[in-house]
Protein backbone atom coordinates (compact mmCIF):
# COMPACT_ATOMS: atom_id res chain seq x y z
CA UNK A 1 0.00 0.00 0.00
CA UNK A 2 1.48 3.48 -0.58
CA UNK A 3 -0.51 6.38 0.96
CA UNK A 4 -0.10 9.74 -1.01
CA UNK A 5 -0.97 13.40 0.70
CA UNK A 6 -1.98 15.92 -1.67
CA UNK A 7 -2.78 19.36 -0.94
CA UNK A 8 -5.08 21.23 -3.88
CA UNK A 9 -6.70 18.00 -4.69
CA UNK A 10 -9.63 19.09 -5.98
CA UNK A 11 -8.96 20.83 -9.57
CA UNK A 12 -6.16 21.64 -11.52
CA UNK A 13 -2.46 20.14 -11.26
CA UNK A 14 -3.39 18.42 -7.87
CA UNK A 15 -6.69 17.01 -9.32
CA UNK A 16 -4.88 15.93 -11.87
CA UNK A 17 -2.29 14.01 -10.13
CA UNK A 18 -4.63 12.45 -7.97
CA UNK A 19 -6.66 11.00 -10.34
CA UNK A 20 -3.63 9.65 -11.93
CA UNK A 21 -2.37 7.88 -8.98
CA UNK A 22 -6.22 6.29 -8.09
CA UNK A 23 -5.67 4.59 -11.21
CA UNK A 24 -2.99 1.83 -9.15
CA UNK A 25 -5.19 -0.02 -6.46
CA UNK A 26 -2.46 0.06 -4.40
CA UNK A 27 -2.44 3.61 -3.92
CA UNK A 28 -4.69 5.51 -1.44
CA UNK A 29 -4.80 9.71 -1.64
CA UNK A 30 -5.51 12.09 1.27
CA UNK A 31 -6.97 15.31 -0.47
CA UNK A 32 -6.25 18.37 1.42
CA UNK A 33 -8.28 21.35 -0.16
CA UNK A 34 -11.38 23.53 0.49
CA UNK A 35 -13.18 20.90 -1.91
CA UNK A 36 -13.84 17.59 -2.98
CA UNK A 37 -14.35 16.90 -6.43
CA UNK A 38 -13.09 12.98 -6.33
CA UNK A 39 -15.26 9.99 -5.60
CA UNK A 40 -13.14 7.09 -4.96
CA UNK A 41 -12.97 3.88 -2.85
CA UNK A 42 -9.30 4.79 -2.29
CA UNK A 43 -9.35 8.68 -1.48
CA UNK A 44 -10.20 10.49 1.60
CA UNK A 45 -10.43 14.37 1.91
CA UNK A 46 -9.69 16.55 4.42
CA UNK A 47 -11.46 20.07 3.85
CA UNK A 48 -8.80 23.14 4.69
CA UNK A 49 -8.26 26.76 3.40
CA UNK A 50 -4.66 26.82 3.68
CA UNK A 51 -4.77 30.48 5.08
CA UNK A 52 -6.40 29.44 7.70
CA UNK A 53 -2.95 28.52 9.35
CA UNK A 54 -4.74 28.04 12.90
CA UNK A 55 -7.19 25.32 11.47
CA UNK A 56 -3.78 23.41 9.39
CA UNK A 57 -2.40 22.80 12.86
CA UNK A 58 -5.15 21.85 14.73
CA UNK A 59 -5.90 18.93 11.52
CA UNK A 60 -2.52 17.71 10.94
CA UNK A 61 -2.80 14.37 13.05
CA UNK A 62 -6.24 13.82 11.48
CA UNK A 63 -3.98 13.38 8.14
CA UNK A 64 -0.68 11.94 9.12
CA UNK A 65 -1.58 8.38 10.95
CA UNK A 66 0.85 6.04 11.60
CA UNK A 67 0.12 4.13 8.20
CA UNK A 68 1.69 1.50 9.63
CA UNK A 69 1.46 -1.28 6.45
CA UNK A 70 2.65 1.51 3.70
CA UNK A 71 5.39 0.85 1.98
CA UNK A 72 5.57 4.43 0.39
CA UNK A 73 4.89 7.50 1.91
CA UNK A 74 4.11 10.59 -0.56
CA UNK A 75 3.68 14.26 0.41
CA UNK A 76 2.81 16.46 -2.60
CA UNK A 77 2.45 20.22 -1.87
CA UNK A 78 0.82 21.54 -4.91
CA UNK A 79 -2.00 24.38 -3.39
CA UNK A 80 -0.32 27.38 -4.30
CA UNK A 81 -2.09 31.29 -5.03
CA UNK A 82 -0.55 33.94 -7.55
CA UNK A 83 -1.83 36.74 -5.16
CA UNK A 84 -2.90 40.24 -6.63
CA UNK A 85 -0.62 40.94 -9.31
CA UNK A 86 0.80 44.72 -8.86
CA UNK A 87 4.09 46.71 -8.72
CA UNK A 88 5.53 46.86 -5.39
CA UNK A 89 5.15 50.64 -3.39
CA UNK A 90 2.50 51.23 -6.09
CA UNK A 91 -1.22 50.39 -5.25
CA UNK A 92 -0.46 46.35 -4.37
CA UNK A 93 -2.47 45.55 -0.83
CA UNK A 94 0.15 44.34 2.17
CA UNK A 95 -1.84 41.54 3.16
CA UNK A 96 -1.29 39.68 -0.33
CA UNK A 97 2.12 38.90 0.64
CA UNK A 98 0.88 37.33 3.92
CA UNK A 99 -1.65 35.17 2.03
CA UNK A 100 0.93 34.48 -0.46
CA UNK A 101 3.57 33.43 1.58
CA UNK A 102 0.92 31.76 3.99
CA UNK A 103 -0.46 29.32 1.26
CA UNK A 104 2.70 28.74 -0.66
CA UNK A 105 5.22 28.97 2.14
CA UNK A 106 3.92 28.69 5.29
CA UNK A 107 1.51 25.88 5.38
CA UNK A 108 3.74 23.81 2.83
CA UNK A 109 6.66 24.23 5.44
CA UNK A 110 4.35 23.21 8.24
CA UNK A 111 3.34 20.04 6.57
CA UNK A 112 6.61 19.03 5.50
CA UNK A 113 8.00 19.63 9.16
CA UNK A 114 5.02 17.18 10.17
CA UNK A 115 5.44 14.65 7.58
CA UNK A 116 9.60 14.34 8.17
CA UNK A 117 8.38 14.20 11.80
CA UNK A 118 5.89 11.81 11.49
CA UNK A 119 7.44 8.91 10.20
CA UNK A 120 11.32 9.60 11.16
CA UNK A 121 11.55 5.98 11.84
CA UNK A 122 9.02 4.54 8.86
CA UNK A 123 10.42 1.87 7.04
CA UNK A 124 8.37 2.99 3.96
CA UNK A 125 10.39 4.89 1.39
CA UNK A 126 9.12 8.15 1.54
CA UNK A 127 9.38 11.45 -0.51
CA UNK A 128 8.41 15.15 -0.97
CA UNK A 129 7.45 17.07 -3.88
CA UNK A 130 7.19 21.01 -3.77
CA UNK A 131 5.00 22.22 -6.78
CA UNK A 132 7.89 25.63 -7.11
CA UNK A 133 7.90 27.42 -10.58
CA UNK A 134 9.86 28.74 -13.27
CA UNK A 135 8.70 32.16 -10.76
CA UNK A 136 11.13 31.30 -8.48
CA UNK A 137 14.10 31.36 -10.62
CA UNK A 138 13.77 34.90 -11.92
CA UNK A 139 11.49 37.95 -11.65
CA UNK A 140 8.61 38.68 -13.19
CA UNK A 141 7.06 42.26 -12.98
CA UNK A 142 3.87 42.56 -10.83
CA UNK A 143 4.25 38.46 -9.27
CA UNK A 144 6.68 40.02 -6.56
CA UNK A 145 5.22 37.75 -3.61
CA UNK A 146 4.36 34.54 -5.72
CA UNK A 147 8.11 35.31 -7.43
CA UNK A 148 9.67 35.24 -3.33
CA UNK A 149 7.31 32.84 -2.17
CA UNK A 150 8.36 29.76 -4.73
CA UNK A 151 11.80 30.87 -4.35
CA UNK A 152 11.77 30.17 -1.02
CA UNK A 153 9.92 26.86 -1.43
CA UNK A 154 12.63 25.78 -3.83
CA UNK A 155 15.58 26.71 -0.64
CA UNK A 156 13.35 24.90 1.75
CA UNK A 157 13.63 21.32 -0.48
CA UNK A 158 17.07 21.89 -1.00
CA UNK A 159 18.40 22.72 2.65
CA UNK A 160 15.27 19.66 4.18
CA UNK A 161 17.33 17.60 1.64
CA UNK A 162 20.55 18.50 2.80
CA UNK A 163 19.36 17.66 6.70
CA UNK A 164 17.96 14.27 5.30
CA UNK A 165 21.61 13.50 3.48
CA UNK A 166 23.19 14.15 7.00
CA UNK A 167 20.69 12.18 8.81
CA UNK A 168 21.22 9.41 6.48
CA UNK A 169 17.23 8.85 6.42
CA UNK A 170 16.40 7.95 2.25
CA UNK A 171 14.28 10.47 2.44
CA UNK A 172 13.91 12.53 -0.92
CA UNK A 173 12.94 15.85 -1.12
CA UNK A 174 12.25 18.14 -4.85
CA UNK A 175 10.67 21.21 -6.14
CA UNK A 176 9.37 20.04 -8.79
CA UNK A 177 8.29 22.94 -11.85
CA UNK A 178 5.41 21.75 -14.02
CA UNK A 179 6.00 24.55 -16.25
CA UNK A 180 3.34 26.53 -18.51
CA UNK A 181 0.26 24.72 -17.76
CA UNK A 182 -3.75 25.67 -18.41
CA UNK A 183 -5.17 26.59 -14.85
CA UNK A 184 -7.34 28.46 -13.44
CA UNK A 185 -4.45 30.64 -12.65
CA UNK A 186 -3.03 30.97 -16.22
CA UNK A 187 -6.75 32.37 -16.65
CA UNK A 188 -6.48 35.22 -14.11
CA UNK A 189 -2.87 35.78 -15.40
CA UNK A 190 -4.60 36.68 -18.95
CA UNK A 191 -7.46 38.90 -17.30
CA UNK A 192 -4.68 41.12 -15.55
CA UNK A 193 -4.25 44.73 -16.02
CA UNK A 194 -1.26 44.86 -18.42
CA UNK A 195 -0.63 48.04 -16.55
CA UNK A 196 0.61 45.73 -13.06
CA UNK A 197 1.97 43.06 -15.62
CA UNK A 198 4.27 43.65 -18.54
CA UNK A 199 4.28 39.98 -20.04
CA UNK A 200 0.13 39.43 -20.41
CA UNK A 201 0.01 39.26 -23.95
CA UNK A 202 2.87 36.56 -23.80
CA UNK A 203 0.85 34.76 -21.10
CA UNK A 204 -2.08 35.04 -24.35
CA UNK A 205 -0.20 34.27 -26.48
CA UNK A 206 0.43 30.93 -24.90
CA UNK A 207 -3.30 29.87 -24.36
CA UNK A 208 -3.71 31.06 -28.31
CA UNK A 209 -1.40 29.22 -30.15
CA UNK A 210 -2.10 26.12 -27.70
CA UNK A 211 1.38 25.84 -25.69
CA UNK A 212 -0.22 25.26 -22.54
CA UNK A 213 0.20 21.98 -21.01
CA UNK A 214 -2.67 20.75 -19.57
CA UNK A 215 -3.03 19.11 -16.18
CA UNK A 216 -3.98 15.97 -16.94
CA UNK A 217 -0.29 15.13 -19.00
CA UNK A 218 1.13 17.21 -15.94
CA UNK A 219 -0.27 14.99 -13.79
CA UNK A 220 1.04 12.08 -15.58
CA UNK A 221 4.52 13.22 -15.82
CA UNK A 222 4.39 13.75 -11.95
CA UNK A 223 3.26 9.87 -11.38
CA UNK A 224 6.21 8.81 -13.55
CA UNK A 225 8.15 11.13 -11.83
CA UNK A 226 7.43 9.37 -8.27
CA UNK A 227 7.29 5.92 -9.60
CA UNK A 228 11.42 6.82 -10.54
CA UNK A 229 12.59 9.32 -7.69
CA UNK A 230 15.29 7.25 -7.36
CA UNK A 231 16.67 8.43 -10.48
CA UNK A 232 17.24 12.12 -9.69
CA UNK A 233 19.79 13.44 -7.65
CA UNK A 234 18.88 17.02 -7.95
CA UNK A 235 16.20 18.85 -5.94
CA UNK A 236 15.63 21.06 -8.50
CA UNK A 237 13.37 19.58 -10.96
CA UNK A 238 11.56 20.30 -14.09
CA UNK A 239 8.87 18.72 -15.58
CA UNK A 240 10.38 20.00 -19.24
CA UNK A 241 13.16 18.50 -18.97
CA UNK A 242 11.23 14.63 -18.70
Amino acid sequence: MNIYIITGASKGIGKAIAEELLKDENNQVIGLSRSSSIAHPNYRHHPIDFSDLTSLEKMLPEVFLPYQDAARLGLINNAGVLGDIGYVGEDLPNETFKIVFDVNVVAPAMLMNTFLKTYRHHRAQQVVVNISSGAGKYPVDGWASYCASKAAIDMLSQTAQQEQDIRGTGVKVFALSPGVVDTEMQGNIRSSDATRFSNIQRFKDYKAKGELTSPEEVGRKVVTFLNGVEKYNEVIVSLRDM
